[in-house]
């Protein structure tokens, strides 16, 4: 071939493969770890093929239509990336149950009730909470033991439960008073001697209004609920069960440090022993765009108002994204849930005294979709949100982090 037809076919190839439209089961060779969102299996070169073939049938199980995923491995590193295929500035997550194309519809789940008898609860399906972990806006890496498609498995059924156990909450909002408790199970938040961890957990649930509590607290108790439910009752794993209740119960405080110190960092009063404090139950991810939340995630909302943020209980919010865009409402002020809009406008509100939207309703001032936009930021501009998202460990298959004695900072924090 001459010269002159090189610099030809140099010229051509690359506007011709611009017309050569992306498959959705795409390999790319040479991936860009800096750039990757969606699922990402770091793993074994040889263990590519198993992925594959894993993440094939799964997918496939729950509905996704293959041309819905866009797949990009690194046969060398032994990393491949699974991305829901939407354009790459497409980060929500908050609207995914609304596109026609995915076809989403809400699960049936079984829930434990009292006597033994069972409810039916619609939640989250799992096909909701795997696509919005594929979305853009994030990454979640499976990695070393975790790389398998199992782990994936297990904390999309850890985070469904999650969501179907804060679907239909009615506790009480202690309003700046000390939180209650049932006495049989609880003394101040610490369960008592004689009874299994699940049993005591069972009961903030079963027996609703016999406790006041607040929406930190009420974030931990479901998220605990959600994942020692899921290996005692979904998936019958006794041994990984009394593994999580020992560690939870390590120092007798079950309630306390679930999740990282880090979590906190960017408090006035910050304790920075605690930076490096691992979560008992939870780890962070950063980097997430603003409206990307997957289902069952840990959210945290601040209220940057300066006067407001000093009333006990208004520090800030402390939902669960429940999917659907559905923030959990655990007292029940707003029929059991807050969109998104409901959820930023609650927290923005405090300042101008709404402090129940069904009580002070004269009091709410309207926000504008800019201001919406603007509340969406992070703290650092001028938000009420941060880039992190709160979330399960991969139990049984990555090493937790050695948890030790713990600080008092938490235990002083415990009232939200």
């Amino acid at each position: 071939m001459g010269k002159l037809s090189q610099m030809l076919l140099r010229k051509i190839i690359p506007l011709l493969l611009l017309l050569i439209p992306l498959s959705a089961e795409a390999i790319a060779e040479g991936n860009n770890a800096s750039t990757d969102e969606g699922i990402r299996f770091s793993c074994k070169p040889g263990q590519l093929e198993t992925i594959a073939s894993d993440m094939e049938t799964y997918l496939a199980a729950l509905g996704v239509a293959p041309d819905l995923v866009v797949k990009k491995a690194d046969r060398t590193s032994g990393a491949v990336v699974y991305t829901l295929n939407t354009p790459k500035e497409d980060s929500s997550t908050l609207d995914l149950k609304d596109r026609p194309e995915l076809q989403i519809r809400d699960d049936i789940v079984s829930l434990p009730t009292k006597r033994g008898k069972e409810k039916k609860v619609h939640t989250v399906s799992k096909k909701e909470i795997l696509l919005a972990l594929l979305q853009h806006g994030r990454l979640t890496e499976f990695k070393d033991g975790a790389c398998d498609v199992e782990a994936l498995k297990d904390h999309v059924g850890i985070r469904q439960n999650t969501v179907a156990w804060a679907e239909n909450l009615n506790w009480v909002w202690p309003d700046g008073r000390p939180a209650k408790w049932n006495n049989k199970y609880w003394k101040r938040g610490t369960p008592k001697p004689g009874y299994p961890l699940h049993e005591a957990l069972s009961d903030v649930f079963v027996n609703q209004n016999k406790y006041s509590i607040g929406c930190y607290t009420a974030t931990k108790i479901v998220v605990i609920q959600g994942v020692l439910d899921y290996y005692r009752r979904i998936k019958k794993d006794p041994a990984q069960l009394k593994r999580l209740e020992n560690r939870l119960s390590i120092d007798k405080e079950p309630l306390v440090n679930i999740e990282p110190g880090k979590m906190w960092d960017f408090e006035k009063d910050f304790d920075p022993r605690e930076l490096n404090r691992p979560g008992k139950l939870l780890k962070i991810e950063s980097g997430a765009a603003p409206k990307n939340f997957v289902p069952g995630d840990w959210v945290h909302f601040l209220n940057t108002d300066p006067v407001t943020y000093e009333k006990t209980g208004y520090e800030g919010s402390n939902p669960i994204y429940l999917g659907r865009n559905k923030f959990a409402d655990y007292f029940n002020d707003n029929d059991h849930s807050y969109t998104y809009q409901q959820k930023a406008d609650e927290v923005y509100q405090w300042r101008n005294g709404v402090f129940s939207r069904s009580r002070d309703f004269a009091k709410i001032k309207p926000l504008s979709p800019r201001d919406m936009e603007r509340l969406s930021k992070t703290h650092a501009e001028g938000g009420i949100l941060r880039d992190i998202r709160v979330l399960p460990y991969f139990f049984g298959y990555e090493a937790l982090p050695v948890w030790g004695s713990p600080p008092s900072f938490e235990i002083a924090r415990q009232p939200r």
